[in-house]
Formats: structure tokens, sequence, C-alpha cells
């Protein structure tokens, strides 16, 4: 296993944008999930863990990752050009409605919270437009704090994962332990999926997302919702 090398303030800025409390609205969405489990093919912890597997092996989870590898490289470079290539890249590949508008808010979001925090990020931000993914957001604010890529994507990972898990939680429902218990054990597969993605080229990145596009699509017709996907 790699050793990951931080300093103390790039472990603490990781930590804060990660956070479940990072006002970005993570917390509303909950991917589809919503609508697979009313229709029962998400019931019980053990489908919860199978889907959440399969989007870490062949989902559009591992787009969003691989685009944060170029949006921080792009970021560094001061590449505004191909950053911005990358952000129109990633909007075309949102499948629906709800998974666009949900990248879009929480870029906007974020890339708010960023031009207050740390106003010289302003510039770069600007250079990418309206809408900025949050997934090029992310790559901006780790590229500004130099922030270790694979921590990054770790941390990245680990908050989606536990979005979800907490989404899957309250929708199903399952109890607070069984769903760190699964967290846990996504470790592995989340550490794997992240040197996996480390090493995509340009033309590698591909993800296989019908199951979450159909679900996605139902649930913006769905009668009754706690979730805004």
């Amino acid at each position: 296993m790699d050793t990951i090398t931080l300093t103390d303030i790039s472990f603490l800025y990781i930590l804060q944008l990660a956070s479940p409390g990072l006002p970005v609205g993570a917390y509303s969405y909950s991917e589809g999930l919503e609508m697979l489990v009313e229709k029962g093919i998400i019931s019980d912890l053990g489908s919860l863990k199978h889907w959440l597997q399969a989007e870490l092996h062949y989902g559009a989870i591992r787009l969003d990752a691989g685009v944060i590898v170029r949006a921080e490289k792009c970021a560094t470079m001061g590449d505004r050009s191909t950053l911005c290539r990358w952000n129109l890249w990633l909007s075309a590949t949102r499948e629906t409605q709800e998974l666009r508008a949900s990248s879009w808010q929480m870029g906007r979001s974020l890339t708010q919270l960023l031009g207050k925090l740390q106003p010289d990020i302003i510039p770069l931000v600007n250079a990418v437009g309206n809408p900025c993914n949050y997934a090029i957001a992310f790559g901006i604010a780790i590229a500004h704090w130099q922030i270790n890529i694979k921590a990054a994507l770790l941390a990245y990972l680990h908050s989606w994962a536990n979005n979800l898990i907490t989404a899957g939680v309250k929708l199903i429902p399952l109890g607070q332990t069984a769903g760190q218990d699964l967290l846990l054990e996504l470790q592995p597969l989340i550490s794997n999926a992240v040197s996996e993605i480390l090493a995509l080229e340009d033309d590698q990145l591909s993800c296989c997302s019908w199951g979450l596009s159909l679900a996605s699509m139902q649930h913006e017709t769905q009668y009754t919702r706690l979730f805004r996907s």
C-alpha cells in the first residue's frame, strides 16, 4: 500500500473540503436511490452494498473522480482552456436532468464558497464559467490548497459513499451501526478504485451507468420524495 504524505494544513484542508458539513447540499441528493428503494430493488443492507460496489467498479462516480484528476492538473498549470473543456465534457456525460442539475448546483455552491474563503481563486473560477460541475470545483480547490491528489480522491469517494449510505439508512431504513459497518467494508474498494482511476488515460474515461440513469429519470416524476435526486 502506497504511503500518502500530507502536511498538517493539507490534512485539515481535505477534511474540510470532504466534510458532510460543507454547505454544498450533498445531503439532499440520493442519486436515484430513493426510486430504487421504492421499487424494491434496494431493500436491505446487502442490496445497498451491491449497488454501491457496482457504482465504484463501473459507475459515473468514476468519471467525476477522473475529471478531478484532470481539473487539479489544469488548475495547477493555469491551463484554463483545457479546464473549461473538461467542464463541458463532464456536463455532456450527464444522462438525466437531475444528475446534471445536482452537479451544477453543488459546483455553484462550492465555487461561491471558495470565492468567499479564498478570493484569489475567483479568476480561475470565472474562467471556467457557469455552470461549473462539482468535480471541476473540487479539483480547483485541491490544486489551490496543494492537497495530494490520491488523498483528495480517497476523501471524495469516501464522502460520496457516506452520503449515499446516509440516504440508505433513512430510506430503507437501516440502523446507524449497519451504515457505518458498510462504510468500513467499502474502504478497500474505494482504495482500489482510486488507484485504478489515477492510472487511466483520457480516452479510457468511461462508465456503465444505465441503472443509475433509469433510476434518476424515474425519480424526476416520483410522487413522494425526500431527496432532490
